[in-house]
């Protein structure tokens, strides 16, 4: 058998391999579990309570979010006080401001419309101290978020932090004309898709611990990183960032949380394990609980950025991979009147005497809404 043919048949072999392959779909992925997710903070302080309550969703499901409706959900006290938060709809559960004694220990207990009632540990009140700066440090390659804090009483050591990001940015083209009634007419200013704002949250688990430190001092801890070609930073950016002091247990489940969640994807990676939460099922034990309750403050701090004062970097976005040419490409002729860029029945700056009479380009260069909102956040700065 010569060498040609050998080769021959093996690729033969292997493309019938290849079509003879059928989806597999283990049951993991089909079985609907439904189990109850539990989010939130027992706050000991003047700010509001927010518990959370959801269900699990297959991984094939469009769905990513299943709250948890018509649920009774109460903070308890070990010296019997009772507090009943109320149902704010979409599976929120919410006191205004509890302001409870923090030398007591507080626990949750829920009672959802299937019966079942949960019950999480007692746990202790940890006090957040302030984070002390939040800072946006200029690299070559974009901006790294970094965070300062200290307890100066040595008994946080187990840190927790979150974030919310929001930014201002604007389309690649702005258009200055419409049609109404199948006539070009300007477009009127509360009519404007050019500029809108835009939000985002973090999405990876952020720990940290100082318990081989002699001093409760956490320095320079990475938050986000935010590239030089990220639209976020190419008009005005902000990041809010909410701090948690934890217990020992409640960071241990956040550290096995991250490795079952973050930490997967190759053999060397640690194996995916059970979390110790501290929630559970009091009529039906073998009934699995997700999420981890604490008790306590958190601390909270937010910047701003501005454009004008970072590098002159080329933000590449969306528009940059839209179509063949991206947004550099017209099409002449109002077949989509909605995206009209440039009219020759105008005055500069409105006229673009280097192109055709009319140009529009696909709505998603000019239509800033399609990814974002008009409306600024309330904080913004006027």
């Amino acid at each position: 058998m010569s060498i040609r043919y050998e080769k021959t048949a093996f690729i033969l072999t292997l493309l019938v391999l290849i079509g003879c392959r059928k989806p597999y779909d283990p049951p993991v992925v089909q079985t609907d579990h439904q189990y109850l997710v539990v989010e939130g903070l027992i706050n000991t302080g003047t700010d509001s309570t927010i518990i959370k309550l959801s269900r699990t969703v297959t991984l094939k499901s469009k769905s990513t979010v299943r709250p948890e409706m018509g649920a009774m959900v109460t903070v308890e006290s070990d010296q019997n006080g009772s507090y009943p938060l109320t149902d704010a709809a979409n599976g929120n559960y919410v006191f205004p401001g509890l302001n409870l004694d923090k030398t007591l220990q507080y626990r949750l207990r829920i009672h959802t419309t299937d019966g079942n009632t949960y019950l999480t540990d007692f746990c202790t009140a940890k006090i957040t101290q302030p984070i002390d700066s939040l800072e946006a440090i200029i690299k070559d390659d974009g901006i790294d978020i970094r965070l300062d804090t200290h307890d100066p009483t040595n008994t946080s050591r187990y840190y927790r932090w979150k974030y919310e990001e929001n930014y201002r940015f604007h389309a690649y083209y702005d258009s200055y004309f419409m049609v109404v009634d199948n006539q070009v007419v300007s477009r009127p200013a509360d009519k404007d898709e050019y500029s809108c704002f835009g939000a985002d949250t973090s999405t990876t688990l952020i720990l940290n611990t100082t318990t081989k430190l002699s001093q409760d001092v956490v320095y320079q801890t990475p938050i986000t990183f935010v590239p030089s070609t990220s639209e976020k930073i190419e008009t005005t950016y902000s990041i809010h960032v909410t701090q948690y002091a934890l217990t020992a247990d409640a960071y241990n489940y956040y550290t096995q949380l991250e490795k079952n969640s973050q930490q997967l994807g190759s053999i060397f990676d640690a194996q995916p394990s059970e979390l110790p939460s501290n929630i559970h099922c009091i009529n039906n034990p073998s009934i699995p609980v997700i999420g981890y309750i604490t008790a306590g403050t958190y601390s909270e701090k937010r910047i701003f950025l501005q454009n004008h004062d970072l590098p002159a970097w080329l933000p590449m976005t969306i528009y940059d991979t839209y179509g063949q040419h991206g947004c550099e490409y017209l099409t002449q002729g109002v077949s989509k009147p909605a995206d009209i860029v440039w009219w020759n029945q105008g005055t500069p700056p409105f006229y673009t005497p280097t192109v055709k009479p009319e140009a529009w380009a696909a709505t998603i260069c000019v239509d800033c809404t399609l990814r974002g909102t008009k409306a600024p956040p309330p904080f913004w700065p006027k």
